[in-house]
């Protein structure tokens, strides 16, 4: 994650559309797979229904698989066509996921500020 001072909230780590699949997230209470996330933001959200705005499905898998990676979302592993694929699941509350993102932030300044005593 980066953060962009010039935005606020959550638009200072996350892109637009990342947020709005955030939102997506924090809203469905069950397992996701990347697709309907994909049809979601593409057809059924607000930023794709803005001209110009669409999202490869590949982009929304990156951010999903980011997501696990940075331990803010957890999959579950499922079989269908084409084998086996991830069905995202957001544990995290919002305040939870805030908090944890925040201290991520915190322990890498403090990190960095380690290695400049040095």
């Amino acid at each position: 994650m980066k953060l962009d001072t010039d935005e606020t909230v959550l638009e200072e780590v996350i892109k637009e559309y990342e947020l709005a699949i955030m939102n997506h997230l924090f809203s469905v209470k069950k397992p996701t797979g990347s697709g309907i996330v994909w049809t979601w933001i593409n057809e059924g959200s607000k930023w794709g229904q803005e001209p110009g705005n669409s999202i490869s499905r590949a982009s929304v898998i990156m951010f999903l698989n980011r997501l696990v990676d940075e331990d803010l979302l957890t999959w579950e592993d499922a079989t269908g066509k084409g084998g086996h694929h991830r069905l995202y699941v957001m544990e995290l509350s919002r305040p939870e996921f805030a908090k944890k993102v925040i201290d991520k932030f915190l322990n890498t300044l403090k990190t960095i500020k380690d290695q400049e005593k040095m």
